[in-house]
């Protein structure tokens, strides 16, 4: 791992952090995970174990630290790691096809499905709130997902673009 895709990896987490602080509360407060989109590209630009390993944590704590949830910092950094292997590992299942733009919104669907129940299932475990999942799963997991997958629609191919036109050694330009 060198340096320049430490660089282009905390960019992505960065940008991530800045788009969670700015996008606005839904369903009494809670917001779409945009770290947790970034993550995925990132996961997409550099599919290695130690690069999957430094974006889960790091996506984890910045999420925990930024969460409107109470008591979100753990759920943060255990759903985020979790997420970042389940996701790495559809990845390498799906190597030819997964740098393709509507198998990578697939599986951005799929990522953010498994990290909002993560989530949700860390915290009732922790808090023993147990009676809301199913309706935080539909007031926010859901509409996540849906906007999970427009943002990484957008960004996505952009990324895509500037990589390719940079000196970066990704997945995308290999």
């Amino acid at each position: 791992m060198n340096t320049k895709n430490l660089v282009l990896m905390s960019l992505l987490i960065g940008v991530g952090a800045v788009l969670y602080i700015i996008i606005p509360g839904i369903n009494g407060g809670m917001k779409p995970d945009f770290m947790l989109t970034m993550m995925f590209i990132g996961i997409l630009l550099f599919p290695e174990v130690k690069s999957v390993f430094l974006l889960g944590i790091s996506t984890g704590v910045i999420s925990g630290l930024f969460s409107t949830f109470p008591g979100g910092f753990v759920p943060n950094i255990i759903d985020k790691s979790v997420t970042a292997f389940v996701f790495f590992g559809l990845v390498l299942l799906l190597t030819k096809y997964a740098h393709k733009l509507p198998v990578a919104i697939v599986l951005t669907c799929v990522g953010t499905l498994v990290s909002g129940t993560v989530f949700l299932s860390t915290a009732i475990f922790v808090f023993g709130a147990g009676a809301i999942f199913g309706e935080l799963f539909v007031l926010v997991v859901l509409p996540a997902i849906a906007i999970n997958a427009i943002a990484f629609f957008i960004i996505y191919p952009i990324i895509g673009k500037l990589i390719k036109r940079s000196k970066f050694e990704t997945a995308l330009t290999v």
